[in-house]
């Protein structure tokens, strides 16, 4: 594990770590977002915007702003800098297990549009799945692990 980076500028209620992973990542739009840059490779404001999830532009700029400020996310501009990309930092890319977690929970308990062998597939190879998308990360590979509800798995 690294070193505990530094206190953040903001008071915390409390000192519990799943307390303070929620004041940052608490609401659906900032994991939706940290989803479509590790999953689906998604990097400008339009692409989130388009999603499908309907999220508004004042929320997402919002929760852009706020995922940048926690180290989550950084905002690089484009050669003609005219457009802004995203990037997960390597805070950001640490929750690759966290949201794997999150898809295979909600697969096996709630009714979804995943493929239950895809899902069980993912669970029992976890940490293929997790190293893939830390290479894709490394590499900068800018081929979504999912495209169009299709998974891209080794």
């Amino acid at each position: 594990m690294s070193p505990v980076p530094r206190r953040s500028k903001f008071t915390r209620r409390s000192g519990c770590p799943v307390s303070i992973s929620l004041e940052i990542l608490g609401d659906r739009w900032s994991l939706l977002i940290v989803r479509d840059l590790m999953v689906r490779a998604y990097r400008t404001f339009k692409e989130f915007q388009q999603s499908g999830e309907g999220i508004a532009t004042n929320i997402l700029a919002d929760r852009l702003r706020k995922l940048e400020a926690a180290g989550i996310i950084t905002a690089e501009k484009d050669a003609d800098r005219r457009r802004v990309s995203y990037r997960l930092s390597e805070k950001g890319i640490d929750l690759a297990p966290v949201l794997l977690e999150l898809l295979i929970w909600a697969a096996r308990h709630e009714e979804t549009g995943a493929p239950c062998d895809l899902i069980e597939g993912m669970a029992k190879n976890r940490d293929a799945v997790l190293a893939e998308v830390r290479r894709r990360w490394r590499e900068r590979d800018p081929n979504p692990l999912q495209v169009r509800g299709e998974w891209r798995l080794p």
